[in-house]
């Protein structure tokens, strides 16, 4: 399969799933790697007109959750977070203090995010009071557990424009969760008209070429906006910690690929923070605040985490003007 002939086509037409999988097979030290990127940094410069995006996700509660993905800090089967915490309306006025910070640093999504188990009515009412204080044009993101079309319906109604939601790479075998119940999840989002944030993820070095493709097939099927690719972080203690990782540089590859596959309308993002990934297609980043599923400390911004002030400051360095 001639290489050169897929790339310039990329951007004209829709890739196939052989056709994404011979792309990922480029050796990452080949002169086809630097063609891949290039145009990948091409399509998303000339596409987005060199706008770049700062998206904030705050972590509402760490505790054990039932879904007991292997990968996952808080996992019930092996909950390696420091103590535990939920946020309620009782924390309202100190959530939203965190809010007006991340918007007025330059946040342009702001996303809060529970573990599966969290009482959705009490995010309801947060996400709602969270609301009222975004500026407009602002989008307001959601990322829990498993809903139906009633739940989906009430998130938009409480104000959340959108969702983060996926297909995890190993569903089904790395976690509690069936992966058809993932998808009717992904059904309600698009029925209730929400926008879809949708990522490969997490990426380890187990997975194979053909599994990684048929997650970018999917997220065009539901017509992303918003599209990332995620490496699996071996967080200590956790079942998959001795599977390892993947290089930044066959992230950098990856990313690449979902870009031209996936073709996202808004942004493209990869995870965590990689700096190469922004001369090869990635326009958005994660800022992160509260508990996060790869860290094993209550406020991941005091480790893992990015504040937005270090992320705009590296889109700038890659010659990105803010939207």
């Amino acid at each position: 399969m001639d290489i050169q002939k897929l790339l310039k086509e990329a951007s004209e037409r829709d890739l196939t799933k052989k056709e994404a999988v011979r792309l990922l097979e480029i050796d990452n030290k080949s002169d086809e790697f630097y063609e891949l990127i290039k145009t990948a940094n091409r399509m998303t410069r000339e596409e987005y007109k060199n706008k770049a995006y700062i998206f904030s996700q705050i972590g509402l509660n760490a505790n054990p959750c039932s879904k007991n993905c292997k990968f996952c800090s808080m996992a019930e089967s092996n909950y390696m977070v420091e103590g535990e915490f939920r946020k309620t309306m009782e924390d309202i006025d100190d959530i939203k203090e965190t809010v007006r910070k991340l918007v007025e640093a330059g946040t342009h999504d702001v996303f809060l995010m529970t573990t599966a188990d969290y009482p959705v009515d009490e995010f309801m009412r947060i996400g709602r009071e969270v609301n009222k204080i975004l500026p407009e044009g602002i989008r307001l993101v959601a990322n829990i557990g498993d809903f139906d079309i009633d739940t989906a319906d009430s998130l938009k109604t409480a104000g959340f424009t959108g969702a983060y939601h996926i297909r995890r790479l190993g569903e089904g075998k790395d976690t509690d969760i069936d992966p058809k119940r993932r998808v009717k999840t992904l059904e309600a989002i698009k029925d209730a008209g929400l926008e879809l944030y949708y990522c490969v993820e997490p990426i380890g070095p187990e997975h194979t070429y053909e599994e990684l493709a048929d997650e970018m097939l999917r997220a065009r099927e539901y017509g992303v906006k918003a599209m990332a690719v995620m490496r699996r972080i071996p967080v200590p203690g956790t079942p998959m910690e001795e599977k390892g990782m993947i290089t930044a540089c066959e992230l950098t590859k990856v990313e690449a690929v979902t870009r031209l596959v996936t073709k996202p309308s808004r942004s493209m993002n990869a995870h965590e923070v990689t700096p190469m990934t922004l001369i090869s297609g990635v326009n958005q980043l994660y800022a992160e605040v509260g508990a996060n599923p790869r860290d094993n400390v209550g406020d991941t911004a005091d480790n893992r985490g990015y504040g937005v002030a270090r992320t705009v400051e590296l889109m700038k360095d890659a010659e990105f003007e803010m939207a």
